[in-house]
């Protein structure tokens, strides 16, 4: 799909509704916007943090860590 978007002031675009609905993209999410000298590419970009949270917590529960341990065996290596 080519799309044709105009530039607004302060350099703000809009994303066609059909772009819009096809991913899941939501005010304030991330994007890369890419130089390629003869034109710019626009990429997604999501954000692996919250799944990356959920599967630290699922580690935690699962082998009884508290919160408090984690962080001290993060701190731990670095002091070595």
């Amino acid at each position: 799909m080519t799309k044709t978007i105009q530039i607004r002031k302060k350099g703000s675009v809009t994303l066609p509704v059909e772009i819009r609905k096809r991913y899941p993209l939501e005010e304030g999410d991330p994007v890369t916007l890419v130089d390629l000298d003869e034109g710019i590419f626009l990429s997604l970009k999501p954000s692996i943090l919250p799944k990356l949270v959920a599967q630290i917590e699922e580690l935690r529960q699962k082998n009884d860590v508290s919160l408090a341990e984690l962080i001290e065996g993060v701190r731990t290596p670095r002091e070595k």
